[in-house]
């Protein structure tokens, strides 16, 4: 008799023990690891202002996240011509916190299909990284002539 119950009572500790190793493998929800070093995550890369006259001034803010482990820091923002303007968050953002890049676009000059690029410079795993504004620009209606 001790024999069985002794038998029950190791066959009882082993499927225990097993249960408690395979919930402990499991897990319950995905688990996001965050870069280690600084990391920088746009919400968008790229921001399209439609249709736009000649001449009209846009603006976007790109808003981004230090996805990483330690503090993000923008070194500088390069745009592909003097029609873009870009100003950003200068101070180091900390993991989990959130900055922006700004662009200014003045369409003077321009007609048609524009796509600039805005590159982010940083201290993130990946040195640079681009987001993009995006236009299409018309000609500025001419004003109606007054008939006398």
């Amino acid at each position: 008799m001790k024999k069985v119950i002794l038998s029950l009572a190791i066959a009882a500790l082993a499927a225990g023990g097993a249960m408690a190793q395979q919930t402990k493998t499991t897990p319950t929800a995905p688990q996001v690891q965050a870069k280690a070093g600084p990391a920088i995550t746009f919400e968008e890369s790229e921001y399209n202002f439609g249709d736009i006259a000649q001449g009209d001034v846009v603006e976007h803010v790109f808003k981004f996240k230090n996805t990483g482990t330690q503090p993000l820091v923008i070194s500088r923002v390069d745009v592909t011509c003097g029609c873009t303007t870009p100003d950003w968050t200068k101070e180091p953002v900390m993991p989990g916190k959130v900055g922006t890049v700004t662009a200014k676009f003045n369409s003077a000059g321009k007609l048609g299909q524009q796509k600039k690029a805005i590159t982010i410079h940083s201290n993130a795993t990946e040195q640079s990284t681009n987001v993009y504004i995006v236009t299409n620009i018309k000609e500025k209606a001419a004003g109606s002539a007054k008939v006398n």
